[in-house]
């Protein structure tokens, strides 16, 4: 198939709307389901990003995509029971496969911002991935490819409409891409940067010079996720997953802020008096997701107040206070963080400290570099220039 006709392109007045390929065929078939146009853009990059993460960890990998960039993206490490719990897997009556597991965890690690994604996987989706796939407001899935059994509980979602796409894992693009802006066409070369490599981490300017193995792989996994998310962007990573994405700010501080604060609210999730809110039985997922964000943040108030509680829990739970907060968010250690571009002040470090980040990646090349070092030394973070940017748009 050279040619898939979309219903429309990013909005509904932009029509006609198509992909197609110059030379030789599609590596995509649409499996079940009418994707989109933004659909295909989000698989074609997420697609990318799993394949990527596999080729340099060695592990299944999986994210979940929103508007072109990842919410999030993980390879496989095995699941505490906490990790179940929060991630909401901890009742499935099949055991987890490895693909399964790492959809888990870029599925779990913002939810908020997974709602209605859509994702990529590394390896062949299989029953379990399916399961917990279909249990989820989702858009699509990208795969190699799908095990029978998966591909009937998937062509079940979403009354038959729910959107699979099988690619072709041997696929290839041209080394030259161009695209049109406005009439104009852009060529560029593809960015083929290969971030698998020890390499990155030979320069390190700060006082710490010491990267665990476990902190290297989270460091490429941080990268190669920025690779594919909209510049600005930094990413913050803990045993094998993206906790924390800032995507697509003007400023990069602001980058920080925001994948920090995620950061946050993924650990504070874990923090038990989170864990043990009493939520009424048969409470929609995404009301009780909405609910644990709220009452984690600065509003909490909104889902306390008397006549609003009753509507989620089956008594009204205590405030999670500012300083019940910070001394959790303290016990946070050994995050990775990955910019796609240099820090220009030490202000990044200081925020990424405060989320637990013990090891950083970023491209280097600030005038200001002496006061990030020096911040870094400050808190004895560990710090490599890559010399690499990873700008993405």
């Amino acid at each position: 198939m050279k040619e898939l006709a979309l219903k429309y392109g990013c909005n509904p007045n932009q029509k006609p709307s198509r992909v197609y390929m110059q030379e030789g065929e599609l590596p995509i078939e649409v499996l079940n389901g009418r994707p989109g146009y933004i659909n295909l853009l989000d698989a074609l990059n997420s697609w990318q990003l799993v394949k990527e993460l596999k080729a340099a960890t060695g592990l299944p990998a999986a994210a979940s995509f929103k508007h072109v960039s990842p919410a999030g993206a993980a390879v496989s490490t095995p699941l505490s029971d906490t990790l179940k719990k929060i991630y909401f897997v901890d009742d499935v009556k099949i055991p987890l496969s490895p693909i399964a597991t790492a959809y888990a965890r870029a599925r779990g690690a913002d939810r908020m911002s997974s709602y209605g994604d859509f994702i990529a996987l590394s390896d062949t989706c299989d029953e379990a991935t399916a399961t917990l796939i279909k249990r989820e407001v989702s858009d699509g899935v990208i795969a190699p490819d799908y095990t029978p059994e998966a591909l009937e509980i998937l062509r079940d979602k979403r009354k038959g409409t729910y959107n699979v796409i099988k690619i072709d894992p041997e696929y290839k693009p041209a080394p030259i891409e161009s695209k049109q802006v406005f009439g104009v066409t852009f060529e560029q070369g593809r960015n083929e940067i290969d971030l698998s490599k020890d390499s990155l981490f030979e320069n390190i300017p700060t006082v710490n010079k010491t990267f665990t193995d476990e902190a290297k792989r989270d460091l490429k996994i941080a990268l190669i996720t920025l690779k594919y998310t909209q510049s600005n962007s930094v990413c913050y990573v803990k045993d094998g997953q993206a906790i924390g994405i800032g995507a697509g700010q003007q400023s990069r501080i602001h980058c920080t802020r925001l994948a920090g604060n995620k950061a946050d609210i993924w650990w504070l999730r874990q923090c038990p008096k989170v864990m043990a809110l009493p939520f009424k039985e048969g409470i929609r997922r995404a009301d009780r997701d909405n609910t644990i964000d709220v009452y984690i943040g600065d509003e909490w108030e909104d889902v306390l107040r008397d006549g609003v509680w009753q509507q989620f829990f089956t008594e009204k739970p205590e405030p999670l206070t500012r300083e019940e907060k910070k001394a959790w968010i303290a016990k946070n250690t050994g995050v990775a963080l990955g910019s796609d571009a240099f820090f220009p002040f030490g202000d990044n470090i200081e925020r990424a400290h405060k989320s637990g980040v013990q090891y950083i990646a970023q491209a280097g090349g600030s005038v200001r570099d002496d006061n990030v070092i020096e911040t870094c030394d400050k808190y004895n973070i560990a710090m490599a220039f890559t010399g690499i940017r990873l700008f993405h748009h």
